[in-house]
């Protein structure tokens, strides 16, 4: 489950950088490794056919050292996708990183902890069973 979300992070740094300028495999692997990510080829090449495949990317062949390289740009498809990505990625971290909730979260969907109070029945922190207290504070 863990490795799935960061082959998501990953298709968006594959989008990012297609979209500015053709890229090739061995230099993505190496500017994902600039940002903490560990792929070999044979993790890497299959995410950029299955992009390529689903219309997010387009493959160029071209002879480098003679040597055939795959270059890869963003399609329109994958360009929408990643506006669609940044609008995501910004109210993730406005909600994750930088702590602001929607406004109206709607029915449904729960109060952070820290903003429960006795009229959500939330008796304060360590209420719950099984959490030790000291002076009535989780510890």
């Amino acid at each position: 489950m863990f490795r799935d979300f960061f082959l998501g992070f990953v298709k968006i740094h594959i989008l990012h950088h297609a979209a500015q300028a053709p890229v090739y495999g061995v230099a993505l692997i190496e500017e994902l490794r600039r940002h903490g990510y560990e792929l070999s080829p044979g993790t890497l090449y299959p995410v950029l056919h299955a992009m390529e495949e689903a219309g997010y990317l387009a493959r160029e062949n071209r002879v480098v050292g003679g040597k055939v390289r795959k270059y890869y740009t963003a399609t329109p498809a994958g360009r929408a996708a990643l506006d669609e990505a940044r609008h995501k990625i910004r109210e993730l971290v406005a909600e994750v990183l930088e702590g602001h909730g929607p406004p109206d979260r709607g029915p449904g969907v729960s109060r952070h902890p820290s903003e429960r109070g006795p009229a959500d029945g939330h008796r304060g922190a360590g209420a719950c069973r099984g959490v030790p207290t000291r002076g009535g504070r989780a510890v």
